[in-house]
C-alpha cells in the first residue's frame, strides 16, 4: 500500500500548516500558539482534546467506528529551538532567535494529518491517542506528560514515534530493534586551586593546569577501560578560568556530555571521571568535584514492534526503501521516557532531496521537507488501522 490517496491530496493543506508553524516557532513549555492550533484542529474534525499535560502538551482521542479493546499512541514533538534562522524563505521565522531547527514542524504536522484522515474514514477498531509534546530539546517533556498521569489517563498498548533525516533519501525509513539513540548525560567538574600571579606560578596551584590535565585523562577511560565493543562518548564543551592575563585563577570549571547505550558503561564512566578528576587534581595540590546528571535514558525500541514498524513503513514507501539495520547514533530522544514506559518503536524518515534546507538538523538553514508529510502521516495511519484492526 502507497501512499494513502487522500492524505496525498492534503499535501499542499498539510504544508500550509507546516510552514505556519515554521514562521510561529515556540521554545520549550512555551508552546502556546502551536497548541492552540493543534488543538483547535483536532477538535473541529471531532477528535476530544485534552490540555495541559506537561504544561503545553496535549492528547487527542479517538475512537474507532467499530469498539475494541486495544489503545495505540502516537507522539510528535512541538517545542523549536534558540537559533538565528538564515533561511530566506517566505514562512521564515517570525521570532527572532528562535527557529524549527528540528523539524519539530514537521513532526507536528504529520501528526495532524495522520488524525485528520482517521477522523474522517475512522476505520479502525479501538482507540488511538494522538499525543502532541512539547520541550523535547533538552527539557524532557515526555516526563513530563508522563508525569502528569499520560498513560493512566490515556492508556496505550504500544507508542510509535517517528523523527525526520537529513542524511537518508526522501521516501526512504530507517529502523533498528533495541537501542537507536543514546542516553544524553551532563556533567561539570570543579577545580579549586590557589591563585596569584602569573608570573609567579611556583607561589599558586594553578586550577587551569588541573583541568588541562583532567581533559586529556578523561579520554583514557573509553579508549582504556571501556569494552571495545561497547559505545561511549566524553565530550568537554567548556573550560571556563580567569579573566586576567597576568592573574591564575582561584577555580576553574569544566563541563560536557557523555553519550551511552549501555547502563554498565554509564556507571562506569561516571565513576571513573569522578576518580580521575580528584586524583590528579590531588596529586598537583588542588581539589577537584565531579557533578554528574543523568538526562535522556537511552531510547531502546521493541524488538517485536521494530517488525511491525519496519512492516508498515514498507507498505508505505516499498520494501526496498526501508533499512532495518540502520547503525544507532549518539544524539539523544526523550521518546525513550514513553518508550520506557510502553512497547513501541521510533523511526528515521528520509528528508534527502528537492524541497529540503541546505542545513542539517541544529543548523540556522535547516528545514523540514514537505514532501515528507503524506509519507509521514500515511505511516502513522496504517498503523493505528493495522495494529488495531480495521472495521468492518
Amino acid at each position: 500500500m502507497p501512499i494513502i490517496n487522500s492524505i496525498a491530496a492534503m499535501q499542499d493543506e498539510m504544508a500550509e500548516w507546516r510552514q505556519d508553524i515554521h514562521a510561529h516557532p515556540e521554545l520549550a513549555f512555551e508552546e502556546h500558539r502551536t497548541s492552540q492550533l493543534v488543538a483547535e484542529k483536532l477538535e473541529s474534525w471531532g477528535i476530544k482534546v485534552t490540555r495541559g499535560l506537561g504544561k503545553t502538551g496535549l492528547v487527542g482521542t479517538l475512537e474507532g467506528r467499530e469498539p475494541g479493546s486495544r489503545t495505540i499512541g502516537l507522539r510528535a514533538d512541538m517545542d523549536a529551538l534558540p537559533i538565528l534562522e538564515e533561511n530566506d524563505l517566505s514562512y521564515k521565522s517570525q521570532n527572532e532567535g528562535v527557529m524549527h531547527a528540528c523539524g519539530h514542524d514537521g513532526h507536528t504536522t504529520i501528526l495532524l494529518g495522520a488524525a485528520k484522515y482517521l477522523a474522517e474514514t475512522r476505520n479502525f477498531k479501538g482507540t488511538v491517542h494522538f499525543i502532541f509534546q512539547p520541550a523535547e530539546e533538552g527539557y524532557a517533556g515526555a516526563k513530563a506528560m508522563i508525569k502528569d498521569g499520560l498513560f493512566e489517563r490515556f492508556p496505550c498498548d504500544e507508542v510509535y514515534g517517528l523523527h525526520n533525516y537529513p542524511e537518508m533519501p526522501l521516501g526512504s525509513v530507517g529502523v533498528t530493534a533495541g537501542p537507536m539513540m543514546a542516553a544524553a548525560d551532563t556533567f561539570d567538574i570543579r577545580i579549586n586551586g590557589r591563585g596569584g600571579h602569573g608570573a609567579y606560578p611556583h607561589n599558586s596551584i594553578d586550577p587551569v593546569l588541573i583541568g588541562s590535565q583532567i581533559v586529556v585523562a578523561l579520554q583514557s577511560i573509553v579508549s582504556r577501560n571501556a569494552n571495545p565493543q561497547k559505545s561511549g562518548v566524553i565530550s568537554v564543551t567548556r573550560f571556563h578560568a580567569g579573566e586576567a592575563f597576568n592573574v591564575i585563577p582561584d577555580t576553574a570549571l569544566l563541563g560536557g556530555t557523555v553519550r551511552t547505550f549501555d547502563p554498565k558503561m554509564q556507571d562506569m564512566i561516571e565513576m571513573r571521571m569522578g576518580e580521575i578528576a580528584g586524583g590528579i587534581a590531588s596529586a598537583l595540590g588542588g581539589r577537584a568535584e565531579l557533578v554528574y546528571r543523568r538526562g535522556y535514558p537511552v531510547t531502546v525500541n521493541n524488538d517485536e514492534k521494530s517488525e511491525v514498524a519496519a512492516e508498515i513503513a514498507a507498505k508505505v514507501v516499498g520494501m526496498d526503501k526501508v533499512q532495518r539495520d540502520v547503525e544507532p547514533v549518539m544524539g539523544a530522544e526523550d521518546f525513550s521516557y514513553m518508550l520506557n514506559e510502553k512497547p513501541g518503536c521510533y523511526i528515521w524518515l528520509g528528508q534527502k532531496g528537492e524541497g529540503a534546507g541546505k542545513g542539517s538538523l541544529h543548523h540556522p538553514e535547516y528545514n523540514f521537507n514537505d514532501a515528507a508529510l503524506p509519507i509521514g502521516a500515511s505511516y502513522f495511519a496504517n498503523l493505528v488501522e493495522e495494529r488495531l484492526g480495521r472495521a468492518a
